[in-house]
Formats: structure tokens, sequence, C-alpha cells
């Protein structure tokens, strides 16, 4: 018999869940609510193909080898050797261009595992002093969209710390922006068979003669499963883009010791991503709940102010807006990936993305949660056969 799947949402996680299961021999139907796939991986059109928020792709992840075996990653942008000398710390109300010793040190250590049960402000004190501790949990905002690293799960912290520092990088940048990765995906599935509706949006599951993957948030997710106990905690930041006239010496980060926050010029190692003679940066800022967007635009303000000289003269083009519950799952204290709502949500239901019970650090959580679903469901179903 042929087993059918049926996919909703269109995003990352729903094209590697669909793709996987058509691979496998499986009928696969992808509901996506948009007139466009890519959910968060989507990428602008026109003058300036933004992101939302900071994308990149790590070398040493899951998903790096599952896009390269199938010819996916497509072309890279690789940065210059002379935009790289350009980062810059704000540490102390000035901007460096190296780290504090203490700060590097700590990032860069590998001997001790962080613990699961302690906060990370606890034990990187502990381990480096406070100092040293504060400097590291701003740095991890860039890969936690969170505005308090510090009470979060020293172990889950460490981790995306250290591939976020890690030498040579692990992080690359797909050419043109993560819209022609999800081209390239969507391509893939449509070869594949895979019967793509997009402007679909279900208000309820559909019955379907088989499995169900649901790529959505989770706030979606508890809408359609009708399970008001899907909940989980995310990040809160401030996105700014901004197209600047191009000028000589502007940094390629600015990355904030004092307070998470991260500027990166994007055009550095892609330059298609902006007319000629401009510039792209993409800015996040984490807030706390009680925070408004003017304190992260501000905030994102006082570090362009002390990076890119000039830059209120020079913008051509803004963008601001507030990502809530869209960064992907935090870790507090106590709890790891394993704590967070399960992938089988039983009677042929599977709950996939980011904020999901699946290891790995930002995408790489939605990749695995993907093919985890689609291997459950299709065990499942052979077993259901066998017993027919």
């Amino acid at each position: 018999m042929q087993r059918t799947i049926t996919v909703i949402g269109g995003g990352f996680a729903g094209l590697v869940a669909a793709i996987t299961a058509a691979e496998a021999g499986a009928t696969v139907t992808l509901h996506e609510a948009h007139a466009t796939l890519g959910g968060r991986a989507r990428t602008a059109e026109g003058p300036y193909r933004t992101n939302e928020g900071p994308h990149a792709l790590y070398r040493r992840g899951p998903h790096w080898t599952w896009l390269a075996q199938r010819g996916l990653v497509g072309p890279l942008a690789p940065l210059p050797p002379r935009e790289a000398a350009r980062f810059r710390f704000h540490h102390a109300g000035a901007l460096r261009r190296t780290p504090p010793l203490r700060f590097l040190r700590h990032t860069l250590r590998t001997a001790e595992q962080a613990p699961v049960d302690t906060d990370f402000r606890t034990w990187a004190t502990r381990v480096a002093g406070p100092e040293a501790a504060a400097q590291a949990a701003a740095y991890s905002g860039v890969a936690l969209f969170h505005h308090d690293p510090g009470a979060l799960s020293a172990r889950f912290v460490q981790e995306r710390m250290h591939r976020a520092a890690a030498l040579p990088p692990e992080a690359t940048y797909v050419r043109g922006g993560w819209g022609r990765l999800v081209e390239r995906l969507a391509g893939r599935a449509r070869e594949l068979g895979v019967r793509i509706e997009t402007s679909s949006r279900l208000t309820e599951l559909p019955v379907a003669d088989g499995p169900v993957v649901v790529a959505t948030s989770l706030a979606a997710a508890s809408g359609l499963l009708g399970d008001a106990s899907l909940r989980g905690e995310s990040g809160r930041t401030v996105l700014l883009d901004l197209a600047l006239r191009t000028r000589k010496g502007d940094p390629f980060i600015v990355s904030d010791l004092d307070a998470p926050g991260w500027i990166e010029r994007f055009t550095a190692q892609d330059p298609s991503l902006a007319p000629a003679g401009e510039q792209l940066i993409q800015a996040q800022f984490p807030i706390a709940p009680e925070a408004s967007k003017a304190d992260g635009v501000a905030h994102a303000e006082r570090l362009l102010d002390l990076g890119f000289p000039g830059w209120r003269e020079r913008e051509v083009w803004r963008r601001e807006a507030v990502s809530g519950g869209r960064t992907g799952a935090v870790d507090r204290p106590g709890t790891t990936w394993r704590d967070r709502p399960a992938v089988d949500r039983g009677d042929g239901v599977y709950l996939v993305g980011d904020e999901v019970a699946a290891p790995g650090v930002l995408s790489e959580v939605s990749f695995t949660s993907a093919v985890e679903a689609v291997s459950l469901a299709l065990r499942t179903r052979r077993l259901d056969l066998k017993s027919t």
C-alpha cells in the first residue's frame, strides 16, 4: 500500500520533512498558509534582500551534511580576509578590535562541560569571574535572541557560545539570502513529486489517509491540535535592517559585550543583497518582556553611532520589527531539549520546528525534528500494515 504523509507548513522544517518522506517513497502533500514558502527562512524580494534576522548555516550541524549530499547547499558567500579583520567588540562604552583576554579564554575553553541544572551566570562566574561571565553571556546572545542569557541553563548557553565562537568559524552564508536555499528545497520536493499547495491555511487537522506532520509555530500548532499545553519559552528581539551608502572602513560586525546585541554588515560577504554603492546591515537586539521596540532600536543606534560614522546621513532605507516567540526554544536551568514538547503527539500526528524536543542549535532543531518525525511516521505506518 502506498504510504501518504501530509505536511502542514512550508518553512525549513516542513520542506525537510516533505523531502525526507518523498525520498522514502511516500506520497506527500504540503500545505503552506502563505503565498510563498519559507516561513522564517524567507528572504525579502526587491533591492534589499533581507532575512528575518541573521541567518547562517553551521558547518558542523547535521543539516549541512544532509544538504550537501543532495546538492542543496548552493553557492556560498565567502568573507574576504580583509573584512574578517573588521570585527569589533563593544566593551565598557568603547569599540575595541580585540575582546578582553578573560572573555576570550572563557569562550574558547572546552575542558569543563557546563552543568544543566545551574544557570550560566552562576557557573561562568565560578570558572571565569563575574566580568568575563557577563561578557560571555552577552556575546552568546547572537545565537540565543534572548535578553538575559545568564539566567538560562549553563549547558544550553555554553553549547551555543562555543559554536558561535568556534575557530575556524562554523557559520557560512547562503549567497542571495536564505530564500535561495528555500527555492532549492522546494525544487527538490517538486522533483520528488511532492504536491505543494500555497495559500492553503488550515484551521484544523485534515482528515488524512496517513500521518500528519505539523511544521508550524507552537502557537499555531496549539490551535490545530486543540492542545493548550503546547507552550514554550523563546527570545524576544528587535530586528533592525538598514541600507547605507557605502563608506570604506565600516566594520563587518559589532558585538556588544556589555549587553546582548549584534550588528552585521551582510554585504561584506554578499554584495548582491543590496544595490551597487549601498550596503545592507542587519542587527538584532534582544529585549525584556516589559521593554519596547524603541528600547531595542535605541540600543542599536548607540552602537551604530560608535561603529558606523555618519550612518544617519548615509541611510537610504530602514525596516524595524519585533520578533517574539519566533527565535527558537530556550532552556532554563534543570531542563534540556528533551523537556520541550514531544515530536510524537500520538494518533499519527507529529510536531516539528525549532521549539520541540530535538537536539541542535537554531535551525538544526527544525531539521533534526523533521527527519525524526518522518522516521517515526513511516516506522509506525509499516507496523500498522503488518498488523492488518
